[in-house]
């Protein structure tokens, strides 16, 4: 893998221009797959246009102005994705990253309340060797839920999880009359109540059906599009 990022070639999640320069900053590795996320320095400068280039970004960010998920990010590759929080506290400012219509990674603004929780989807879970049951969730956390919720999460369920120390809030289970939103694909920020869910018993992945809250006709998405988002109400804070 290359250490550089032509701006013609960056995934179509970022909301950058393409032909304004030739090269752009390359997230590192880190929680988020590439698609999904946008290195921190294109958040700060050409989303939410605080700065005019990237020396005034960095100087920013060297500061500690610049807060993700409650722990202050320095590094300008830093790559945030769906569902985490950027928070700005010299200006009071505080957003959600999610993905638009359009496939587009955007910010939402929220509340402040709100930057002391996030949203995970619960990709994976593995047995470990003290016989506790971990949890592997969207965005690389590794957690261990606590008695109360032993045995009752998983795969993709979702969790509200405190900032930064990732305790268990909330559990919300991935099955039929869930709130859910849908995060790519053709159906993207879109979000229902799931109808069915479609076992596929091949290496396809399982397709759900979704009905939209108005009277619209249900839709379809695969597993892995789909984030629960809430049981009886969306849980998703509203913008501030």
């Amino acid at each position: 893998m290359g250490k550089h990022q032509k701006r013609i070639a960056v995934p179509r999640s970022w909301r950058i221009e393409r032909k304004t320069a030739y090269w752009t900053v390359k997230p590192r590795p880190g929680p988020h797959p590439e698609n999904r996320s946008v290195p921190l320095l294109l958040l700060v400068r050409d989303m939410l246009n605080l700065v005019d280039n990237s020396k005034e970004t960095k100087r920013i960010l060297n500061e500690g102005n610049v807060m993700v998920n409650g722990i202050v990010r320095k590094d300008h590759k830093f790559p945030v994705g769906i569902f985490d929080i950027l928070s700005l506290p010299h200006i009071k400012a505080n957003y959600m990253v999610l993905l638009d219509k359009k496939w587009k990674l955007s910010l939402m603004k929220v509340t402040e309340e709100a930057t002391s929780k996030k949203l995970c989807r619960v990709n994976g879970k593995r047995m470990l060797k003290e016989g506790r049951t971990q949890l592997n969730l969207h965005d690389c956390r590794n957690i261990l839920p606590g008695e109360e919720f032993a045995g009752k999460i998983k795969t993709h369920d979702s969790l509200t999880i405190s900032l930064p120390d990732s305790e268990i809030l909330q559990h919300f289970a991935y099955k039929e009359g869930s709130k859910v939103t849908v995060m790519g694909g053709k159906h993207s920020a879109q979000t229902g109540e799931i109808e069915e869910i479609k076992v596929v018993r091949s290496s396809e992945p399982n397709i759900v059906k979704i009905k939209p809250p108005k009277s619209e006709e249900s839709f379809e998405a695969i597993d892995d599009y789909v984030f629960v988002v809430g049981e009886e109400k969306v849980e998703i804070p509203m913008v501030s």
